[in-house]
């Protein structure tokens, strides 16, 4: 129990060792605060302006995959937190905040563009309805699966599989109770653009002074779409 708060301020995102990460949520704590005081349909609005929806993406394809990842689904903020604590913010401690941002990047807009791909595919087949086109589709969780996956290629065994073995669990958990194509395709997407790229990563970068010793230990992970 003595080791917990040197445990919280290691996991904590701080600005000096995290700033992609710690920016990163001020930015989701004002648009949590902001859809918790504002009009709900001015929010709505927005949310489907910013969305990465097949028809959003046909006609403004960069503005919705650069938007929709600001947005947090509902108004409570605090699960972004403890999600970038440990995905994010020790991604960025070892490999260098550029290419964190990367990661998070790709898995963002290569697990949106397949997802939506998927549903174009099963609207013009017939399989789902054309208002699926129309679906809202924002949040970030696709960008911190990437960076899971990303992470677990730089741990040692075997927090390197616990890592995807609870990624692959809340993975899971989302197609067992949404029952959504779009997420069912995008999460194991983003996970797997986060495991392509560990060859990447593991050419180089800079690793933290708090993750010498036992910094595993520190990077257990939970996080879905939101």
């Amino acid at each position: 129990m003595s080791d917990l708060p040197a445990l919280v301020r290691r996991l904590v995102p701080t600005p000096r060792r995290n700033p992609f990460a710690f920016g990163y949520l001020l930015v989701l704590l004002g648009i949590a605060l902001f859809s918790h005081v504002a009009d709900p349909a001015l929010v709505y609005r927005l949310q489907a302006f910013s969305s990465t929806d097949g028809h959003n993406l046909l006609h403004r394809t960069v503005l919705p995959l650069l938007l929709s990842g600001l947005w947090v689904a509902g108004p409570v903020w605090m699960p972004y937190l403890w999600a970038f604590a440990v995905t994010v913010a020790p991604l960025e401690r070892r490999v260098g905040g550029w290419r964190a941002v990367g990661v998070f990047a790709a898995g963002h807009i290569l697990a949106t563009l397949l997802s939506q791909l998927v549903v174009a595919v099963a609207v013009a087949s017939g399989r789902l309805g054309s208002d699926a086109l129309d679906s809202l589709d924002i949040g970030v969780s696709y960008g911190v699966l990437a960076s899971l996956g990303a992470l677990a290629g730089l741990l040692r065994a075997p927090w390197r599989l616990v890592a995807l073995a609870g990624a692959a669990a809340v993975i899971g958990h989302g197609i067992l109770a949404d029952r959504d194509l779009v997420t069912g395709v995008g999460h194991p997407a983003a996970l797997l653009v986060g495991i392509s790229l560990w060859r990447w990563l593991r050419r180089g970068g800079p690793r933290s002074e708090a993750f010498q010793g036992r910094e595993e230990l520190c990077e257990q992970p939970a996080v879905a779409r939101a």
